[in-house]
């Protein structure tokens, strides 16, 4: 079983700096899901305080890939294949959590699913889906 370790590692050493530079921490993980949560930042803030939504995909996207790995038991890269966010309200407070799922893993096909929250208000300001190419 992978650990929020394990994905923390997996996340540090095969993700891009710029990536790394959102500061993502994996405080959640196990076969049926993730959790990454990053601080919400001026960096990451665009007028008014409000989380940009590059952020907010790229954290989803980041979220789902992990997932996909603590689903398969062993840490794997994949391809985005699809990436669909729907940005539900604007983003603001301390952290933004992302909760990742896998709804289905295939051999060579993953589909998984992300809630983006702010927290502390604890409100979904984001949802995403993906689908994932396993190489091999």
């Amino acid at each position: 079983m992978i650990t929020a370790p394990d994905a923390q590692r997996f996340l540090e050493e095969n993700f891009a700096p710029w990536v790394l530079a959102l500061s993502p921490s994996v405080t959640q993980c196990d076969h049926t899901g993730l959790t990454v949560d990053i601080p919400i930042t001026d960096e990451i803030a665009r007028i008014g305080g409000i989380v940009s939504g590059q952020v907010l995909a790229t954290l989803a996207d980041t979220a789902m890939v992990l997932a996909a790995g603590a689903n398969r038991g062993e840490m794997i890269p994949v391809a985005t294949v699809t990436l669909d966010t729907q940005f539900l309200r604007p983003g603001s407070g301390e952290t933004v959590r992302a909760e990742a799922q896998v709804l289905r893993a295939g051999r060579s096909m993953i589909f998984a699913r992300c809630t983006l929250t702010a927290v502390p208000a604890n409100k979904p300001i984001a949802h995403a889906t993906a689908t994932f190419a396993v190489p091999g």
